[in-house]
């Protein structure tokens, strides 16, 4: 939203997956970028590639977000904060939940989203800027198996929903983008613990979406002229109609 020649993003969930997609995706636009995660060492090889800038956090620590935010401001004001950073651990009922699993998932998708949020929201609001929540098809609905993370997912939409009330007037666009079935090296991985559990996730889907197709629309929200706001994005593959229904190719 700033007339600046060249805009400033910052990138969380940026070692992998969709937030490094971004990164290079910002990067290719002309976009200065600080890409944060916790991984050191996949940071320097995405800043050597990209040209980006990194910061290593772990950003469910709040002196972590402080010292990010502090850095990253040094280098100049920012025009958008894109909240990658999240994740999904485990597929356990309600009636077998493990707790520390919803506790750990509220701390990754909600608290990481509104502390970074609140860090640089200042200054956004003064000059103008985004924000983006990355939240999921989880937000807007649930499944068998889901529940810690479809309710962590649905917290974190409406941080999305109370700002864009709780701003009206002001210059700061509110975006969420909420993707269906995405394939990435590690989100079920991460949640599933094995890669067979994971590839079976994907078993005959022809083609779900990558992480290259979500950041693609995250940055054609940050490039919309600066009085439009895309509120809310679902975006799915063509084989997935809901959460739980998807075309899957005979064995």
């Amino acid at each position: 939203m700033q007339t600046r020649s060249v805009r400033r993003a910052v990138v969380t969930g940026a070692s992998t997956g969709i937030g490094e997609a971004t990164v290079r995706r910002l990067r290719d636009q002309g976009w200065a970028v600080t890409a944060v995660a916790r991984r050191v060492l996949r940071l320097k090889k995405l800043a050597e590639e990209t040209g980006c800038t990194s910061f290593a956090a772990d950003l469910t620590d709040d002196e972590q977000v402080q010292a990010m935010a502090d850095y990253v401001l040094g280098l100049g004001p920012v025009d958008a904060v894109v909240n990658v950073a999240g994740g999904a651990l485990g597929v356990d009922s309600i009636a077998g939940a493990d707790t520390e699993h919803w506790t750990q998932m509220f701390d990754r998708n909600v608290i990481t989203a509104l502390q970074v949020t609140r860090a640089f929201l200042p200054g956004l609001r003064e000059r103008g800027g985004d924000v983006v929540f990355l939240t999921s098809t989880a937000a807007h609905d649930t499944y068998p198996g889901g529940g810690g993370y479809v309710a962590a997912k649905h917290a974190e939409r409406i941080i999305a929903n109370t700002m864009r009330q709780e701003l009206v007037g002001e210059p700061v666009r509110v975006i969420e983008i909420a993707p269906g079935m995405v394939r990435t090296p590690e989100f079920s991985l991460n949640r599933l613990g094995s890669k067979d559990a994971a590839d079976k996730v994907y078993e005959g889907v022809a083609e779900p979406l990558t992480a290259e197709d979500v950041a693609d629309a995250i940055v054609w929200t940050l490039t919309r002229p600066a009085h439009v706001n895309i509120d809310s994005m679902v975006i799915r593959p063509l084989a997935q109609a809901t959460n739980t229904l998807v075309a899957r190719a005979a064995e």
